[in-house]
């Protein structure tokens, strides 16, 4: 089985064509981002925060 490298709190994050964020909270599955990092979040019309599977993204920084 292939072990996913799984993001650490503080890290950036890169999923769904490009959206960017910093992972607030690491869970077994899925990590907790917040979009704002990105400096185009208010014309984006998101949520602040989302969840992503370990599986769907990939850590930038």
């Amino acid at each position: 089985m292939m072990m996913i490298k799984k993001a650490k709190v503080g890290d950036i994050i890169e999923f769904k064509n490009g959206l960017r964020g910093i992972v607030e909270k690491v869970n077994e599955n899925s990590v907790i981002v917040d979009l704002t990092y990105m400096e185009n979040y208010r014309e984006l019309d998101l949520q602040e925060r989302t969840v992503v599977n370990h599986k769907n993204y990939k850590i930038i920084e």
